[in-house]
């Protein structure tokens, strides 16, 4: 056949092999939070894992639960459900699978957040979730305009009147709450009692409705309203101050006095999930110091590793340390487990408060 023919053989065995390689590759399908799964940590992870193809669906917390309720469970290999989003779903719909923790390096963890997340997501002996990223809401003001902001019941101050904003979700129900003076977690267990507090809650913010300059949804939605001056103290998640703090260093994330609302993000296994194997790989890999700061630019949160801060690019690090004092991560109010109930009282409320808002 000679050395060409050789050569021609050789060169159409690499293509069928690699044909065939891709046709084999197994699927890692994750349903996780914009900016969980950025593309070049996605094409590096490929890059590594030639075997394995990342497909991202996604979601937020509540359609997690409702899309893997739907389907039993199936559907996706790996979910990135909050810390206090797992106990309940996963009694009340059985749509996790336990965690095999020798498959996952959590050596490389925080230690105090894989304990807290052990704490809420063991049932029966069995892991649930391990964390990913963590982070708190608060608010965030424009100090030129708003020096002195430091209560969640400052969004309903008269003297911002039209420059404020809010989220209409659960987040406000709870730090207005705090800001009244009472502790949402601590009647967790007693549904009359809570129902009591979501009314005081929501009259209180029904007529607040004036304060509003509008409701935001998104995070593009209220930067685009701090930046232009419209909104000058708003709800937030701290990483999107955190965002904002490189554009404008007026725009700072302010703890509030009763604390700043602390979640952590994890990692989740569905019961149907169909590439274990591929969502541990992913795991270990994303936790890894290189790629930690990757993710970390893309989420401008901060990951569950120790030295977290140290890991976020330049610009994000200044607003982290503008933001927290050690008092204020001392006082932080970590989202305790919701009870089966609860959600849909609360999702009742937001209906009023959106109600007399319209």
């Amino acid at each position: 056949m000679g050395k060409l023919g050789n050569r021609l053989l050789c060169a159409t065995a690499i293509v069928l092999m690699a044909t065939a390689s891709a046709a084999n590759a197994e699927t890692l399908r994750i349903l996780t939070w914009g900016g969980y799964a950025p593309d070049e940590l996605i094409k590096k992870f490929e890059a590594e894992n030639p075997d394995i193809k990342v497909e991202v669906t996604l979601s937020n917390n509540e359609e997690m639960v409702a899309k893997l309720r739907a389907t039993g469970g199936t559907g996706y290999d790996l979910a990135q459900p909050s810390h206090d989003r797992i106990y309940a779903a996963q009694l009340e719909y059985n749509i996790y699978k336990p965690l095999d923790l020798s498959k996952i390096n959590v050596d490389q963890m925080a230690p105090n957040l894989v304990d807290g997340v052990k704490q809420n997501t063991t049932i029966e002996g069995q892991v649930y979730a391990v964390p990913h990223q963590w982070g708190t809401s608060g608010i965030m003001a424009n100090k030129k305009e708003a020096p002195d902001a430091k209560s969640w019941a400052d969004l309903c101050d008269p003297k911002y009147k039209g420059r404020t904003s809010m989220r209409l979700r659960r987040t406000i129900l709870l730090g207005t709450a705090f800001s009244m003076g009472m502790n949402p977690f601590d009647l967790y267990a007693d549904t009359a009692a809570y129902k009591d507090m979501l009314d005081k809650v929501t009259d209180k913010l029904i007529a607040c409705k004036d304060n509003i300059k509008t409701y935001w949804t998104g995070g593009d939605d209220l930067s685009a309203l701090m930046l232009s001056g419209e909104v000058i103290l708003s709800e937030t998640w701290d990483s999107t101050a955190f965002k904002l703090y490189s554009q404008n260093q007026d725009i700072v994330f302010v703890p509030p006095e009763t604390g700043a609302l602390a979640w952590i993000d994890t990692f989740a296994i569905p019961r149907g999930g169909e590439a274990d194997d591929a969502a541990y790989k992913w795991i270990n890999f994303v936790i890894q110091p290189e790629n930690v700061k990757i993710m970390s630019a893309s989420t401008g949160a901060l990951a569950a590793v120790p030295n977290a801060t140290d890991l976020l690019p330049d610009d994000k690090k200044a607003a982290v340390q503008a933001a927290f004092t050690q008092a204020d991560i001392d006082n932080l109010k970590f989202f305790a487990n919701i009870p089966p109930g609860i959600e849909d009282m609360e999702g009742i409320a937001l209906e009023r408060i959106k109600a007399a808002s319209n």
